[in-house]
């Protein structure tokens, strides 16, 4: 049939959540749909059933478009391990480390790969919806751009630019994403969708006229806040703040490292309704919840040292040392291990202590691990961890006292697992237990309708998919164009 991408105003405007709910809703009309972004820059990813590894975000909308997930679905994956550097894995493997400016010079590679691989996956498809990254109007970046225009180009397929009116300005912000590109690249610019609109629709509706009326294209829908409609989390923007909970709820603090990767471990604890899950940078609040979790870390070493300088590392102790429950996946789990070594270089290099928690020493290679050891479950990591001392088996790690430690990622999606876990740590606290009737695959399948029905109730999908089918319309210039 053919392509859509896309766009979005900002980072975090719903262009994942458009994506989503799009895939989905083509599926559902028994269209072989399948999702792609063409580079995407989020430490929280997934293990492919052929070992390969692909944002997060993408793996969730092909489960929505009921494909199996691939590396061709997000071929560049950039993992940022500082400010400047990130680990780059190129169709699903790892490719090396590129710092801000190399990545300048190193984009016409990436760019090859990138539509080699949406080449091959529209082969094989009816549809293909792209998701652009960050706003196509970058305009000093547009010359090596292969994720946003440029990948429009590349496919011809047609644009539409959505727009977070939450944030304000979103009129603003859409016109001048047309404005400021050339004229063949507003060629493909197609419409506009606001999203996370709270109120009445029709008190919109001059601002949507105007918008037409300036750009001569249509706004294709206003789709509403949806504050409950949680998705796997692509970046760190979308963390939650501590909520107040009821003080009979198991109150779960996770700390927020500074690299903190795959926190999307934690949605199966936040669906069951005996838990309240927030994340921390508080010593106070990680010695008083009922259970703390350390997530997964891009950057294991420094992460420990940032628990150490900010006092969290004595509050894990503290807690340890009266019987208090704590969990770590992957970078925590090596975390409350003895010692951290890296012969090689991989993160700082050196021999580290840990936090000692847990009789277990790690190692870091320059392999990286991919691997599904169970259903739920994935690894990706360096870190090579060795139990050392006298533990109780823990699926993926190990477990000494109330400190439990795993290497596996989503785990706690099996929900067995999960309520086997949480019922000890309920009788650990005085705190309800859960009842086992939550599925959270059920809940996952659950929401992806929900936002098929986001899509057609608020949308005009009969207008999107004559644009799958026949491309962008003739639509006018509007002045001024790239500088």
């Amino acid at each position: 049939m053919g392509s859509l991408l896309i766009a979005g105003t900002t980072s975090d405007a719903g262009k994942t959540t458009v994506v989503t709910g799009l895939c989905r809703w083509l599926a559902r009309q028994g269209v072989r749909v399948a999702p792609y972004k063409a580079q995407n820059m989020s430490n929280n990813s997934m293990v492919c059933a052929d070992g390969t590894e692909i944002g997060r975000a993408q793996w969730i909308q092909a489960v929505a478009a009921r494909a199996e997930p691939e590396a061709a679905m997000n071929p560049v994956l950039l993992k940022p391990g500082s400010d400047r550097r990130s680990h780059v894995v190129l169709m699903g493997q790892p490719w090396g480390e590129l710092s801000a400016r190399g990545f300048l010079t190193e984009r016409a590679e990436l760019a090859k790969a990138a539509f080699a691989a949406y080449d091959e996956l529209a082969s094989r498809y009816d549809v293909v919806i792209s998701e652009g990254a960050g706003s196509p109007t970058e305009i000093n970046l547009r010359q090596s751009d292969y994720v946003n225009m440029g990948l429009a180009q590349h496919t011809r397929a047609p644009v539409v630019v959505v727009g977070d009116i939450d944030r304000g300005g979103v009129f603003a912000s859409m016109f001048g994403t047309v404005a400021l590109l050339d004229a063949a690249d507003q060629a493909l610019v197609s419409g506009f969708l606001v999203n996370k609109f709270r109120g009445d629709v029709s008190l919109l509706q001059p601002g949507i006229d105007m918008l037409g009326t300036v750009t001569r294209r249509p706004t294709y829908g206003v789709l509403p806040w949806l504050p409950d409609l949680w998705l796997d989390s692509e970046d760190a923007l979308d963390i939650p703040v501590r909520r107040t909970a009821p003080t009979d709820l198991l109150t779960i603090a996770v700390v927020r490292f500074p690299r903190i990767s795959n926190f999307t471990d934690l949605d199966a604890l936040a669906v069951e309704p005996t838990n309240s899950v927030f994340f921390t940078t508080s010593a106070a609040e990680v010695r008083d919840a009922d259970l703390v979790v350390l997530p997964g870390s891009r950057a294991t070493v420094s992460d420990l040292e940032w628990l150490r300088t900010h006092g969290l590392a004595d509050a894990l102790v503290a807690r340890a040392q009266r019987g208090a429950p704590v969990l770590g996946i992957c970078g925590g789990y090596q975390a409350l291990g003895s010692l951290v070594s890296d012969p090689d270089g991989v993160e700082t290099g050196g021999d580290h202590p840990g936090l000692d928690l847990l009789p277990v020493t790690t190692v870091f290679r320059p392999e990286k691990t991919l691997a599904r050891p169970a259903p739920t479950a994935y690894e990706i990591h360096h870190g090579v961890v060795e139990v050392v001392g006298d533990a109780d088996e823990f699926p993926g790690g190990c477990r000494r006292g109330n400190i439990w430690g795993t290497i596996w990622h989503g785990l706690l999606d099996d929900d067995t697992a999960r309520h086997t876990f949480l019922t000890e740590v309920a009788a650990l606290t005085g705190k309800p237990a859960p009842d086992g009737t939550v599925s959270f695959t059920a809940l996952r399948e659950d929401r992806l309708d929900r936002l098929a029905d986001l899509i057609e109730e608020h949308a005009d999908t009969a207008a999107l998919l004559r644009l799958i089918e026949h491309g962008a319309p003739t639509a006018p210039f509007v002045p001024p164009g790239a500088p």
